[in-house]
């Protein structure tokens, strides 16, 4: 067995298995830059070791994900340089995880938000408990989907459903995520270890050649029909928003709101 040493994340590779464990339970795993950063090298790391053919990616706690750490992009030294490159973070991490030799399998239980939804939809495989909540915020805080989630939403479910969820922000269950080609799986929240080691159980008896050449073909395939590339400058947009008085004022109304429930 062998880790790998990161602040926020627990990273594991034991023979044909991998994980990656979001390790943050007491603020429900925020996506921060440093924890970003840290999942590009995990990507990177588990690419250096081809005997691993199968990473789970999953959240300590309580939550899956509760997405983007607002406060902590907030918090970026003032320069637009900085702050652009503190807004990529998220696409670069998303474009790595997908890029991984591995197979992936995301791991979802308690809530799944924002950029966590993003990182899932970066892995190949989903399967969910029963009770996960998912929720796409963004527009209500008054800023785009970033990190390259619009195409991955797209070429999951739609765009029309992905225009619904994005533009209204209304949470939504595993069931309907299952209905619309987001999970593979849901299954009750006790079951969820038990089936998530069932489906790597079933994938670590194939050869690494072809699960890997089947991720690679799918995701070229993918990718001619929904590109990502693009998402370069969404980032730009991201910045852009932080910027612009009205989407200030609606994040705040927003927020206001959330704290007299």
């Amino acid at each position: 067995m062998e880790t790998q040493q990161a602040s926020s994340l627990q990273v594991i590779a034991d023979g044909a298995r991998g994980s990656i464990t979001l390790n943050r339970p007491e603020k429900l795993n925020p996506l921060g830059t440093q924890t970003l950063t840290e999942l590009v090298s995990a990507a990177r790391w588990f690419d250096e070791r081809p005997q691993v053919k199968v990473v789970v990616v999953a959240g300590a706690g309580r939550a899956f994900s509760a997405g983007a750490d607002l406060a902590a992009f907030a918090a970026v030294a003032d320069g637009a340089g900085a702050m652009r490159e503190a807004a990529d973070a998220g696409r670069r991490m998303a474009d790595a995880l997908e890029a991984m030799r591995a197979v992936t399998v995301a791991r979802l239980h308690g809530h799944c938000v924002g950029g966590g939804l993003v990182l899932a939809a970066a892995c190949d495989l989903r399967v969910a408990a029963a009770d996960t909540r998912f929720s796409i915020p963004e527009v209500d805080l008054g800023i785009p989907l970033a990190w390259g989630g619009i195409p991955r939403l797209v070429r999951e479910i739609g765009p029309a459903l992905t225009k619904e969820l994005v533009m209204t922000c209304r949470p939504f269950g595993a069931d309907e995520a299952k209905a619309a080609g987001f999970v593979n799986r849901v299954v009750p929240a006790a079951d969820l270890d038990a089936e998530v080691e069932d489906l790597v159980g079933l994938l670590v008896t194939k050869s690494a050649l072809t699960l890997t050449g089947t991720k690679r073909h799918t995701n070229a395939v993918t990718e001619g029909m929904v590109a990502t590339a693009r998402c370069w400058n969404d980032a730009d947009a991201l910045v852009t928003a932080v910027n612009d008085p009205e989407s200030r004022a609606a994040a705040t109304a927003y927020l206001e709101r959330v704290s007299r429930r």
